[in-house]
């Protein structure tokens, strides 16, 4: 919207000013591009919003990512609340903590890459989300990101162990540098890591600004000269060290890092890579001390004193080779310590003096081989008394350690001070307790005032005891407030409210705030310090959960499908205001279901369907209801409520409550089955298995059926059909077998399995076993208890008839051995269309003689001829149950009982064949002899039979020849010229017919 030209003088030009046209309320703003980076390094991008209405909400931000390769494509990488976010690419790495986007306040974060890769490079995008209502201003901004690749390398000249005697004069040089194309600065530092000691300790660096500094405990002899650090040329830093010391040896190397200024004109480092490391060996140089020789003398600046004034003590020691030995000094007091020099420059502080050296009334240095200064001030009236100096020689061995020699004391030197008018006193409470996030308020007065005053701030925790003060915030005469390094991100004030009071205020307090604290004021005249009072007070901090206690409870966390469940969170202590989060676990994952702020606002974060939510409050105690109505399987798990405290514009975590399960349990089944217990059928003909519900249904249910059969102890599943009417073949329901079977559900519900064409092999229990599925109030199928019945079906076949046929039909056949024989084998009745057939032929001498199978026909029409006879049998089958063996040209040794024997085979659901029945026909006599001539002992009845029809024949020839004759005589004598026995002649020989 543009503002007009006279905006005044128009409506739109009023409405253009309310709404403060032209100007963007919010702004996003992130650290400005492009970024050089080296590849493998980390990568950090800050973002900050600011311009919302609600300045204490905190904001959500998104971080994208344009690659170059795609430059109309956004790929997602982190969200600050959608833990999703990501694209696949993103997701491990998020996951692992390689990648991350931490709130550095309500309205900043931080974007991390630990390690970069190539692939890193593009354009990023930060975006915050906007909380209200409108769009006004910009919520996105962008930083361009280019990963280069290290080209930094560092070099030392001496890789071997080197050796040398305390008091030698060391010098090491390193090469560095860089190939970056683009515009870097180096530093480079060297380093002394000693033995058994965890860190390398820096010598003297040389920063990005041609700055030198010197680590710490080389500073004196830096200072000295001692210790230098020179660059010569464009890539050499040369390490010079004129007199080394036995606590010089260890293993020293150079580190060189590369840095690149950022647009926003900051400088940031890229690289940084160490040098080989070189062995250093110091030898230590034996000395034998002369402490007989060690004088020590103390000389104050002046005296007497006046309360206020600086006090300035001078040790002087002096004896032989003074500048090759190590020594410590001491100031003393009515022999009490105020501080020690040690023999490498560390100052120490007594006990007593530690809070005035605190506050930086007590300072002592080394000024010259033998000189040794102490400055107190300002002096109290407690300070006046004798004071000396003592000192020690101290032997060092090879390895650097210390043993102090006899100690020499200096004269004493009475100081006296005198009290000025001064009656300045100080009064604090003596104990003050606090609770945890709330505002720690100590008030000091001041009694007495008559001139200027300043006030230190100091603190320390109660144990260990001998633990010194440290400051904590001051405010001069002048009132200049200094605050502490270590409280510069507290939010922590000093006030004067009164002209005789002094206040500390520290926020956000925390148990670790738990201590001591002083008040230190200080009386100045002009600008000297005339006067200073001190006192203390304990400070003790309850934490949090000592006073708000958290715990889960419930009426009914045990429930059917579709029950109701009621979760109570009592948060019992001080009315505040907290924040309420319920959180839901299920295996391994942790869901949070909402969260409840202090302001009265509810965060779902993820399907608030069937949950509600809702407070109680009391004089102690507030209950936070979780009510889940109709429960499914989807909530049984485990619930928790975690409470925060909102203290200072921040959340306080208090420990989570107690986990309370929750356990959604499926309704019993009232499902009642009916079928026949027994079925009895003949072979091929269809079975047909009812299984019906005779319960009352549910509107909503849905059945799974599945059909098992089983046979010899072994249970097969034959079919299934689940809950959305598919069918399923279980492992018995062979591709060859699965047309013979088939399920129908009908009304009732009934469940019928009919099995076709029944067969010997489908006999055995056949059992229905149903399960009911019911739908939860989610919509989603959970399955019952499944309910079965069995009925045992047998199938049984009828039995095999087989007949032997001859042409006279009996049970004795007479051949010659020029006349075959038949044996027949028909089969009556057979149990099924699909049977097959395995006939074998037996012969055996006589009766209770051995069986011999002469010929046998398989079932797959494979002949066997079991004698070898060849040609001698033929075998014939002309209908599917007529079988017969001719056995040609026979001799008497072929006479014998003939039978045969039937197998019937079937196939089986399990796509094999199966020996259905055995069955043998009756026996057959056969007797073969020569042409004509039979055994009398076997063919006497045949020889009567043939000798009674010949006389028979032979008498009805002769009567009818009589009866011709008179016949012919009675005729007249008349002659016939045929007769029919002469035209055809009588057989003399009987034929038996094959």
């Amino acid at each position: 919207m543009k503002c007009p030209l006279h905006p005044l003088w128009t409506a739109a030009g009023l409405l253009c000013l309310l709404l403060h046209c032209g100007e963007a309320r919010v702004l996003t703003e992130a650290q400005a591009g492009p970024l050089y980076r080296v590849l493998g390094s980390s990568l950090s991008i800050t973002c900050n919003v600011s311009g919302f209405v609600n300045v204490l909400t905190q904001q959500q931000f998104e971080f994208r990512v344009i690659k170059p390769e795609r430059p109309t494509f956004d790929i997602n990488i982190i969200s600050t609340d959608e833990p999703d976010f990501g694209y696949a690419k993103y997701v491990r790495r998020v996951q692992n903590g390689e990648i991350t986007l931490k709130h550095l306040s309500t309205n900043s974060v931080r974007f991390e890459i630990q390690t970069l890769e190539k692939s890193d490079e593009g354009e990023y995008e930060c975006f915050v989300k906007n909380p209200e209502s409108s769009y006004d201003g910009t919520y996105n901004a962008k930083t361009i990101v280019k990963v280069i690749d290290n080209s930094l390398s560092v070099s030392s000249s001496e890789a071997t162990p080197l050796s040398y005697n305390e008091g030698d004069a060391l010098t090491l040089a390193c090469q560095a540098s860089s190939n970056t194309i683009q515009h870097t600065h180096l530093s480079l530092a060297w380093f002394l890591h000693r033995d058994g000691v965890e860190n390398a300790q820096p010598i003297i660096s040389l920063d990005r600004d041609f700055t030198l500094s010197p680590g710490m405990g080389f500073e004196g002899r830096y200072q000295a000269g001692l210790i230098k650090l020179d660059k010569i040329g464009e890539a050499t830093y040369r390490l010079k060290m004129a007199q080394l010391e036995v606590s010089d040896q260890g293993r020293l190397y150079c580190q060189a890092q590369e840095w690149i200024q950022d647009p926003d004109r900051s400088w940031y480092s890229i690289a940084k890579k160490d040098s080989e490391e070189t062995m250093l060996e110091v030898k230590a140089r034996e000395l034998a001390p002369d402490t007989s020789s060690l004088f020590v003398r103390i000389t104050p600046q002046h005296t007497p004193l006046q309360e206020g004034q600086p006090l300035s003590l001078s040790c002087s020691i002096d004896t032989l080779d003074l500048e090759k030995r190590f020594f410590s000094v001491a100031w003393l007091q009515g022999g009490v310590e105020l501080a020690r020099m040690g023999p490498t420059g560390v100052l120490s502080v007594g006990p007593k003096y530690s809070d005035r050296a605190q506050q930086g009334e007590l300072r002592a240095a080394r000024t010259g081989d033998k000189d040794y200064h102490l400055i107190l001030q300002p002096v109290r009236t407690e300070d006046q008394g004798d004071y000396f100096c003592r000192a020690w020689p101290q032997n060092r061995d090879q390895e650097g350690a210390f043993t102090p020699g006899a100690p020499q004391n200096s004269s004493l030197q009475f100081v006296s001070i005198s009290a000025t008018d001064s009656s300045l006193s100080v009064e604090m409470l003596s104990d003050v307790g606090v609770n945890e996030g709330s505002r720690l308020k100590l008030d000091c007065k001041v009694v007495g005032i008559k001139g200027q005053l300043s006030v230190t701030w100091l603190y320390k925790p109660t144990t260990p005891s001998t633990a010194p003060f440290a400051s904590v915030i001051g405010l001069s005469q002048e009132g200049v407030t200094e605050i502490a390094e270590e409280f510069m991100s507290r939010k922590v004030r000093v006030t004067r409210p009164a002209i005789d009071s002094f206040t500390l205020e520290l926020d956000e307090i925390t148990p670790t705030d738990s201590g001591i604290y002083r008040c230190a004021v200080s009386e100045w005249k002009v600008s000297s310090k005339i006067k200073s009072q001190s006192q203390t007070t304990t400070v003790t901090v309850v934490p949090t959960s000592s006073f708000v206690n958290v715990n889960l409870i419930s009426r009914n966390n045990r429930v059917t499908v579709g029950g109701d469940v009621e979760l109570i969170c009592r948060v019992r202590g001080p009315r505040m205001p907290i924040t309420v989060t319920w959180s839901f676990q299920r295996d391994a994952a942790i869901d949070t279901i909402l969260t409840l702020y202090h302001d009265g606002k509810i965060s779902w974060s993820g399907d608030q369907q069937g949950y509600q939510t809702k407070v109680q409050t009391s004089e102690k105690e507030i209950y936070h209801h979780l009510l889940i109505n109709g429960a499914s399987q989807r909530e049984a798990g485990s619930y928790q409520c975690r409470v925060s405290v909102f203290l200072e514009n921040r959340h306080k975590k208090l420990p989570p409550s107690n986990s309370l399960a929750v356990m959604v349990l499926n309704p019993e089944s009232k499902l009642v089955l009916t079928s026949s217990p027994s079925l009895r059928a003949n072979i091929n003909t269809n079975v047909e298995i009812r299984c019906a519900v005779i319960s009352e249904p549910s509107p909503s249910s849905r059945y799974a059926v599945t059909w098992q059969h089983q046979q010899r102890g072994e249970k097969k599943t034959i079919v299934s059909l689940d809950r959305d009417a598919i069918t399923t073949f279980g492992d018995k329901g062979e591709l060859s077998n699965r047309d013979r079977l088939s399920m129908r559900y009908t009304k009732g519900p009934s469940f019928e399995l009919t099995i076709q064409q029944a067969q010997i092999s489908d006999t055995g229990l056949y059992t229905c076993e149903v399960a009911e599925w019911l739908q939860d109030p989610r919509g989603e199928w959970y399955e019952l208890s499944p309910v079965s019945k069995g009925t045992q079906v047998t199938v049984i076949q009828p039995v095999i008839n087989l007949s032997i046929v001859t042409d006279d039909e009996g049970a004795e056949l007479n051949v010659s051995t020029s006349q075959n024989f038949t044996i027949p084998c028909n089969i009556a009745n057979q149990s099924s269309s699909e049977s097959a057939f395995q006939v074998t032929w037996f012969w055996q001498k006589e009766t209770g003689s051995t069986q011999h199978p002469i010929f046998i026909a398989y079932r797959n029409a494979t002949l066997q001829d079991r004698l070898g006879k060849g040609e001698e049998l033929r075998f014939s089958h002309p209908l599917p149950n007529q079988f017969s063996l001719t056995v040609l040209k026979p001799g008497p040794e072929d006479s014998g009982l003939y039978f045969c024997e039937v197998e019937e085979w079937l196939p089986s659901l399990s796509h094999e064949w199966m020996k259905f029945a055995v069955e043998k026909s009756g026996k057959l006599a056969v007797n073969v002899s020569s042409d004509g001539v039979f055994e009398p002992q076997c063919m006497s009845g045949t020889w009567i039979g043939i000798l009674v029809v010949y006389i028979v024949c032979s008498l009805l020839v002769i009567f009818l020849l009589v009866l011709k004759i008179c016949w012919r005589k009675g005729a007249g004598g008349k002659k016939d010229n045929s007769l029919w026995a002469e035209k055809h002649a009588l057989k003399t020989n009987l034929a038996v017919e094959e």
